[in-house]
């Protein structure tokens, strides 16, 4: 009797343990990644176009090199952002760059391989992310994930904000939201789609969407997306992806 009284009290300890563990914003974001990565993001060659523009990054542990090129005019532009910073090369000959362009530039070539690459990216060090809830959106269970950044390592535009919604089964990344401050601020709410595995890697195509006012938080758009209350600004879309795994 002793025996059976005290198996009894360590499977309720063990189920209450069980039941009280809670994923953190960081457990849920590392199963995102995991989940849309399968371990090859920190070791991959990627290419692809976008906005007629070809696009590759390089990735190997903590080292990167993010790349952009395009015809102007006559020229052909490639811009290479790495770990130390910006270059530009026009038909191949490396020319100078204000240091302000740099910053502009090298920000809009990672942007763009940011966004093409998420959730990957939302572990590095100057991220801070916070578990906002837990939300429905079309009848599927989110986890609400609210991100800033740190000044340090942050970049210049580390005032930006973000959310994700993170599927609760699947921990897919199914929409996102963020506001930005230049050129005069914006809000936007994106919606995945056109979901494809490229070797080992999902890559996504979004809906991008803005609220008719600015006086909105972050956390109210999907709300407004359900009730059809965001306008449709474009699409974004990656198009000829290639993955090598290095």
């Amino acid at each position: 009797m002793k025996f059976y009284c005290t198996f009894v009290l360590v499977g309720l300890l063990f189920a209450c343990n069980s039941s009280s563990k809670k994923l953190t914003a960081e457990d849920i974001v590392n199963k995102a990644i995991a989940k849309h990565c399968s371990g090859n993001c920190e070791k991959s060659s990627i290419t692809f176009s976008f906005r007629n523009k070809d696009y590759k990054s390089v990735k190997n542990g903590g080292s990167y090199q993010y790349e952009r090129s395009f015809k102007d005019s006559l020229r052909i532009i490639r811009d290479v952002l790495t770990n130390d910073g910006f270059k530009r090369y026009i038909n191949d000959a490396l020319v100078r760059v204000p240091d302000t362009m740099k910053v502009r530039y090298g920000n809009s070539v990672n942007s763009v391989h940011y966004f093409a690459q998420l959730p990957y990216g939302l572990n590095a060090p100057a991220v801070n992310k916070t578990l906002l809830g837990e939300v429905t959106i079309k009848g599927k269970t989110y986890y609400e994930i609210g991100v800033t950044f740190k000044k340090e390592g942050g970049g210049t535009d580390f005032e930006d904000k973000f959310v994700y919604w993170i599927g609760k089964t699947d921990f897919a990344l199914d929409y996102l939201a963020y506001s930005y401050e230049v050129n005069g601020g914006g809000i936007r709410f994106r919606e995945a789609y056109n979901k494809r595995n490229v070797n080992g890697i999902t890559f996504l195509d979004y809906n991008n969407y803005k609220p008719n006012t600015l006086k909105v938080d972050l956390t109210e758009l999907d709300a407004l997306f359900q009730e059809g209350k965001l306008e449709l600004l474009s699409k974004i879309e990656t198009e000829d992806v290639e993955v090598v795994i290095n």
